[in-house]
């Protein structure tokens, strides 16, 4: 595959586990700059694994992954593991599904973040604080000592996904790799972690890989749509058009399935402010 260096994103890319070959065959995703692109699969259709083997993680849960990952520019494939450790969480940023997995519940809030900081930044406490307020701030929580000094069992789950998407932006990287972020919320969370994604995409231009099984999420907030079936993108268009003249059959099984189809009347970049 010839890179596009234009493009934030460039993958092509083939998945197997020891126990099942084929999780992903020959995929081919890309991402722009600031463009936010959906990612539509079944349970077990490889989504993870696709996330999994951007952020080169893959092999710690058994998996090899084999092909291209372009990232501006760059061929993860062949970056080092200490390369790739200086890419995470600076310019690849991840939101996982499930916050109480990903927050050790034996450090404060604000301790968390302090680390998260410092794995690629130095500087003095007062520069650290600043940035960690300020990341704290920007996705709507108490910037204050009462909140940041709580243990990850003292606040909501709503609350503890915001504080990774805090500690996801902390050094503006230029991708993000959201897997589900919004399964384990209510309705009127979910609402308000799509609002604050699109409008930290709008403000720092932020690629957004955004995967969920959520249609109605995906129809209000990406721009693009790739749908993944038997390890393999069956589809890949603009949101609109998926949803209005669907060409692959387990789309259009997709969709059938919606209890009321999207409308679209024109281009629509972000979701709306919850109430």
């Amino acid at each position: 595959m010839t890179p596009s260096h234009s493009r934030l994103l460039n993958i092509h890319l083939t998945v197997d586990y020891p126990a099942k070959r084929g999780v992903l065959d020959h995929v081919a995703l890309d991402l722009e700059q600031g463009e936010i692109v959906g990612l539509v699969g079944s349970s077990g259709s490889g989504k993870s694994s696709l996330a999994l083997a951007v952020l080169r993680l893959l092999e710690f849960k058994g998996g090899h992954a084999s092909g291209e990952i372009w990232f501006r520019g760059k061929d993860l494939m062949r970056s080092s593991q200490r390369e790739m450790r200086d890419l995470r969480g600076r310019e690849i940023a991840f939101i996982p599904q499930s916050p109480s997995s990903f927050l050790n519940p034996a450090m404060r809030i604000d301790a968390q973040m302090t680390e998260a900081w410092r794995a690629h930044k130095s500087g003095s406490r007062d520069e650290c604080a600043w940035h960690v307020n300020t990341a704290i701030e920007r996705v709507g929580l108490p910037v204050d000592r009462l909140f940041l000094h709580r243990y990850p069992s003292e606040i909501s789950v709503g609350q503890a996904q915001r504080v990774l998407i805090a500690m996801a932006i902390l050094h503006r990287p230029s991708l993000l790799i959201a897997d589900e972020p919004t399964s384990a919320l209510d309705v009127i969370s979910q609402a308000g972690v799509l609002h604050l994604l699109a409008q930290l995409n709008r403000e720092m231009q932020m690629g957004i890989l955004f995967i969920s099984h959520d249609l109605f999420s995906i129809a209000g907030f990406c721009q693009r749509v790739a749908i993944l079936h038997e390890g393999r993108i069956v589809e890949s268009a603009d949101t609109g058009a998926i949803f209005q003249t669907p060409s692959h059959a387990y789309t259009r099984q997709l969709i059938a399935a919606m209890p009321l189809i999207p409308s679209f009347s024109g281009r629509r970049d972000a979701v709306p402010a919850p109430a």
